[in-house]
Parts: structure tokens; sequence; C-alpha cells
């Protein structure tokens, strides 16, 4: 990624199809003057240029008026356009009506001058409008062009860059307030405060180390101990929350597995509150996944209902086995369905070895009949395992609520659900700051044991290193290009 940003770029920063408007944005040392080119302001004679009325207006004012072709040229330039294009339009061509916002910096999105305008919705004039702003001389944006300059500007840091993404692919409220809330700097003042205190640790250490004769010798005193135990503490509150502020964030896909006719598309159905999947009498009718959304305590929880899993099966039924088997395999969790009305078989027993120390929900289905086992024997069946049992109705609807409860309390809901603040749902941040707690960890254990200083300095440093890497303190280029290349362009 060219991170040389002295250019002026442009993108349509609305989802393209038929809306009321469309707005296009435009940042850098030439916006204003590029703006210009393709503007007449409302009343004024129908040519490219604008008099230069935009280049000499104030910050944050609305312009309204007409864009036009600009004058440079007939057809829009090709390098950097992404093959954006408006052939045979003469200089002048009235384009759409616009209203133009001014925006200068270091009061923008970007800390750069920037202008959006905004014309009627649809494709064909946001795309000509492009065009003109191309053939005008701007470079069409790449993805997340805009917010890398927001970034690397110091108007955000990286933790805040990567909320704005979250925002908008939000599923749910919860989602949309934890993403709100990493944008409005929660992660990034907690983290703020970790790196000043490490900070401080590692300056008294390597002090120490320096002028150790001064100081009477290199030991780690106690209170930079204390201290870096209490930053270790403070990064295992934040990864406590790290797994539901993740479901919040992605969503979770759960398939309902089990032996063939336990109930699992009635269960599935009354989950999701409509009749979804088919049900009969007969073994085997589900032979592909269905899936539906759900939405728990803020989780967007994508429920498969699977092919009954057994050995012998016709060669169509193997198939949807197989794609059961996939789904179980790629999700962090399962909800296995037994007929609680009917022994153990030894099919339950095979699929209970399937899961391999993944997380499981045991949904004891027909509740409604005489049971024929107790949780405890579907617990025997597990090996080491003992994950928690609800017995459910899918036929009556009892026990479905507290399925349902148990779900997301597997999902890490509950408590820590409840607090989402500066929670760490991004992989990211949870994988940098985990190695962060661990080089705490070992400066503290080593400071125990009366190691040399420059043991510990060198533990504080990386974990210091770690912290930073989430709010962008210390990231290379390969780590913002891999980030901002996920970002829509317009972003």
């Amino acid at each position: 990624m060219n991170l040389l940003l002295g250019d002026t770029i442009a993108a349509i920063a609305t989802a393209p199809g038929e809306a009321g408007l469309a707005v296009l944005r435009v940042s850098g040392p030439d916006a204003l003057t590029l703006a210009d080119r393709v503007f007449a302001p409302a009343g004024a004679a129908d040519a490219p240029g604008g008099a230069g009325r935009l280049a000499r207006a104030p910050s944050h004012t609305l312009h309204h008026g007409w864009a036009v072709w600009p004058g440079s040229g007939g057809r829009a330039n090709e390098r950097d356009s992404g093959g954006v294009g408006e052939p045979g339009i003469e200089a002048g061509e009235r384009l759409d009506e616009v209203v133009v916002a001014l925006f200068r910096a270091p009061r923008s999105y970007t800390r750069e001058d920037v202008v959006e305008l905004s014309c009627h919705g649809g494709a064909r004039s946001a795309h000509r409008l492009l065009a003109a702003l191309l053939a005008a001389g701007a470079r069409l944006a790449r993805p997340g062009e805009f917010t890398l300059r927001a970034f690397l500007n110091g108007r955000i840091d990286l933790a805040e860059a990567e909320a704005v993404a979250d925002l908008i692919h939000a599923a749910t409220d919860a989602a949309h307030r934890l993403a709100l809330s990493q944008l409005g700097g929660a992660l990034s003042r907690e983290l703020a405060g970790v790196r000043e205190r490490l900070a401080d640790a590692v300056a008294e250490v390597e002090a120490r180390v320096d002028f150790a004769e001064d100081v009477g010798g290199i030991e780690v005193p106690a209170h930079v101990v204390a201290a870096i135990a209490e930053v270790e503490d403070e990064l295992s509150r934040l990864l406590d929350g790290a797994a539901w502020a993740r479901a919040v964030r992605e969503g979770v896909r759960v398939p309902i597995v089990g032996r063939p006719n336990v109930g699992k598309s009635s269960l599935f159905n009354a989950l999701v509150g409509e009749e979804r999947s088919i049900v009969t009498a007969l073994p085997g009718t589900t032979r592909d996944r269905v899936s539906e959304a759900i939405e728990l305590d803020g989780v967007r929880v994508t429920l498969s209902d699977t092919a009954g899993l057994r050995e012998s099966a016709g060669p169509v039924e193997t198939i949807g086995i197989e794609r059961a088997r996939a789904a179980l395999a790629a999700s962090p969790l399962a909800l296995w369905v037994v007929d609680g009305s009917a022994a153990l078989h030894s099919e339950d027993r095979a699929i209970a070895g399937a899961f391999a120390g993944k997380p499981v929900l045991v949904a004891i289905n027909k509740a409604d009949r005489s049971a024929a086992f107790d949780a405890d024997a579907v617990l025997g069946v597990l090996e080491g395992a003992a994950p928690p049992t609800v017995r459910v109705s899918a036929l009556t609807g009892a026990g479905i609520p507290a399925l349902k409860g148990e779900l997301s309390r597997l999902l890490g809901g509950g408590s820590n659900g409840t607090r989402l603040g500066a929670a760490t749902g991004n992989p990211r941040h949870t994988e940098a700051l985990g190695r962060g707690r661990a080089s705490l960890g070992r400066a503290r254990d080593a400071a125990q044991q009366g190691m040399p200083g420059e043991i510990v300095a060198l533990e504080l440093r990386e974990a210091l290193a770690a912290v930073g890497e989430v709010t962008g303190d210390a990231v290379g280029e390969d780590i913002l290009a891999r980030i901002f290349s996920r970002f829509c362009v317009g972003k």
C-alpha cells in the first residue's frame, strides 16, 4: 500500500441502487479546485469552473448548483480511474443538480480539504459525476482510503478506524452500540492508560539498569511488580468479554445436530418462530441445511437445521449428512438434540464422539412424553465434558426460553454480555492483547524471581508494542493494507 497520500481522491460514498440521493466525496490538497471545475452555481451561466466560488468559500458551507462536465477535455482520464469514463460529453454539459458541502482542513473527516457532492440517487447520476471528477484530475479512491487518511493524519486511531467498518456492517443494535462505543474512543482510552503505565514501568526498570550503582542494584522494586500485575489484570478484564463481543460483532452460526427423528426440524421451527423446515415422521426428511437467523441478547445467531447423522443412508441423504458434519466442524459450538422419550441409541454415542471438545448445548427433546433417561445418562456419553442440558418440547414450546438462555450464556453472555463498553470483539485486537498479557506475565514472574532488569524490560517492551498494535502506535504497512482493504470504496 502506498502511504504517500499527497494526491486528491474521489469516490461514490453511498451504496449503489435507486435512492433519493447519492453522495460523492473528494479529499486532498486540490479538492476545492477540482470541485470548482465540475460545479456551476445556480443562476450562473452554464459553464464549468464556477468562477472559483468553492475555492473562495468558507468552510462548512453548502452551495446549490449544477454538476457539469469539466472544460479540460471530453473524456475521463483513465489513469487510476478504475475504468470510469464518459466519452462524447461536451465541456459544460449539465450532469445533474447538486448540493456541494465544503469542509476545509483540518476540520474534516480526513483532516484534508474535503468536498461532498449530493446528487440524485441512481447509478447514472453518481457515475457520471464521478467520471467528471476523474476527468478534472482526481484519482479514484481505493477501499477505505478516506478513513486511512483520517488515521494517518491523526484524527482517529486504528481501533477507531476499524470501528467505522464495524458500524457500517453492524447487524444488531448491540453490534451497533459496540462499534459506536469504539468509534467514540472507549477502547482507545482504556489502552491509552495501559500504555502510559507500561511506559512508566519500562522507564523505571531501564533507569535502574542504567544507573544500578546510584540506586543500589538492578532488582525490580515491589511497586513496579505490583504495577505490572495491575496492568496484566486490566488486559485480562478486557479479554474476558472478548468471546461475547466477537459474537456481537460477527454473529455466530450454530448447527442443530442429532440422529434422524429426534425432532431437530421441529426444534428449529420452534426457535425461529415459524415453519421453515419440513417436519414428517419419516427419518431422513432433511437432506440439506436450512438456515435462519435469530437475535439472542444482541447476537445474530444463524441456526442451521441439518440432516440427521447416521451411518447407513442413501446417496442423496449422504450428501446432506456430509454437509451437516462440515457445518459442525466449522461452528464454534453445537446444539445437540436427543430424543428424551427413547433410550439412548448407538448413533447418539457416535455423535457425542464427534464433538471433540467443542462446546455443546444438549436439548433433550420430547419433554411432553415420559422420560426414558435422565440428564446424567447424556453426560455419561460425552467424554470428560459436562455441557448444559435443557429438557424441551418442540411440540408445546416448553423449555424453549430456557434453551435460548443457555445458548446465550454459552456464547459468552450474562454478566459480560451486559457490559460491552471497551470490549475487544475484533480478533486482531484480541490476539495482540493476548500477546501483551502473556509478556506481562513473563515480566512479573521474572521480576518476582529476582532476574536481571534487562529481561523484565524486554518483556515490558514486548507488551507495550502489542498494545500499540491495537491503536496503531506500533503497526506496519502490511497490517494497514490488510485492514483497509476490507473497507468499501468511498469510506
